[in-house]
């Protein structure tokens, strides 16, 4: 049976913690975010929370029904943290593309919590509140229903399946990582002509751009063809469906 969350006004009649610090639900979400880039997924429990905070793990239950509720929370702050980062110019296409962009930054920012949330829907504030920006950017530049919750639905999943394929790099231990970027250099640059050419015609290139995310790349690709369909809707060649 999950826990009964204590109301705002009865948090806030709490003692301080053994840090002096007042239990808030800002601060346990801040403080989860930081044991996930330290410790990673496996170190953050309610224990281990408390102890960081100087309260006893049940007091993390005033606050959220379990260790999932808080996981949404965090996926949630993650949005808030994009959404701080993002300023619109009135532009559809640009307002997008900074918008994603900012969203990858933000979860690259904490790669751990990446993984451990881009796989969610919390349905709360942060979350619903980019969800409208990208529906409100789309359906005001002259998107019908359908056409902008498909670009949507794709704009959106490609910022989270990118974040968390260059999040769950950055997880990786560093001498991992740093090996695993070393076999364009170590492999498919000396592979022979011969027996893989055409790897062999572009190994300069490979080398010099795999180790990139090639999210900023897919998400032009993706505005592009979203700003030709909307170009053939203005001039007739294309047949809006909503």
């Amino acid at each position: 049976m999950a826990k009964r969350v204590v109301p705002d006004a009865a948090r806030k009649r709490r003692r301080p913690t053994r840090q002096g610090q007042v239990l808030t639900h800002e601060l346990i979400v801040e403080t989860a975010l930081r044991m996930l880039r330290e410790h990673g997924a496996a170190g953050l429990t309610a224990r281990r929370l408390g102890l960081a905070l100087g309260a006893d793990a049940s007091a993390i239950y005033r606050y959220f029904r379990g260790m999932d509720d808080l996981t949404l929370a965090i996926a949630d702050e993650l949005f808030a943290h994009a959404l701080a980062d993002w300023r619109p110019i009135g532009h559809w296409r640009a307002d997008l593309r900074a918008l994603g962009l900012s969203v990858h930054a933000a979860y690259l920012a904490h790669p751990q919590a990446a993984v451990l949330t881009a796989s969610r829907v919390a349905g709360r504030p942060h979350e619903v509140t980019v969800d409208e920006t990208i529906l409100a950017i789309l359906r005001t530049a002259g998107f019908p229903g359908p056409d902008a919750v498909r670009i949507y639905h794709a704009f959106i999943d490609q910022s989270l399946a990118f974040a968390v394929l260059d999040a769950a790099s950055l997880a990786l231990p560093t001498a991992t990582r740093q090996a695993d970027e070393q076999v364009w250099q170590a492999t498919y640059a000396r592979l022979p002509a011969r027996t893989h050419p055409h790897i062999a015609a572009t190994a300069g290139l490979l080398v010099a751009h795999m180790n990139d995310s090639a999210y900023p790349t897919a998400l032009d690709m993706l505005l592009d063809s979203a700003a030709a369909q909307l170009a053939g809707l203005r001039d007739g060649s294309g047949s809006p469906r909503g």
